[in-house]
């Protein structure tokens, strides 16, 4: 089977050194955790570039992260296996630009229902309009999900074999 890329994108005002980057990195030391700053646009080429002649990619996004991993699936759905997005900023930009169609790759969704940041409606009615194959949480927790993140069943979602 061809290999798998496994990435995280960390949020607007995160790091790799995060606590979401910092888990990945120690847990899945293949999974690609870089940096981003700058411009939607400028934080979209240097992403491009971190997963450019890969396939198969298992896009993890956290906040407007979530926001940048729905966009590369939009523009690259052939190229991704799935996504998972942590509070995604889905509201924060008009996906319509990039997406001409609803995707059909698989796509997990954690939303806190404290969110203050990202609020959970607007998120849930872009998501169900822009994911055909959704599978939506809403859990008890904020923006953060600190909760609710060691709960996940990352092996699964990330499609590590345990041996």
């Amino acid at each position: 089977m061809e290999d798998i890329t496994r990435i995280f994108i960390h949020g607007l005002d995160g790091s790799s050194r995060g606590t979401k980057g910092s888990y990945f990195r120690g847990r899945y030391p293949e999974m690609l955790v870089g940096d981003y700053s700058g411009t939607l646009n400028e934080r979209m080429s240097k992403l491009s570039e971190d997963l450019a002649n890969r396939n198969n990619i298992i896009l993890v996004g956290s906040s407007f992260g979530g926001l940048m991993a729905a966009i590369f699936a939009c523009e690259n759905e052939r190229r991704v296996r799935s996504l998972v997005l942590l509070a995604p900023a889905l509201a924060y930009a008009d996906l319509q630009v990039y997406c001409r169609e609803p995707l059909k790759i698989p796509v997990t969704l954690y939303q806190g229902r404290q969110d203050t940041v990202v609020i959970p409606e607007p998120t849930r009615e872009v998501a169900t309009a822009l994911f055909l194959n959704i599978d939506y949480r809403l859990v008890n927790d904020d923006h953060s999900l600190l909760v609710t993140f060691p709960q996940i069943e990352w092996d699964k979602l990330l499609e590590v074999k345990i041996s």
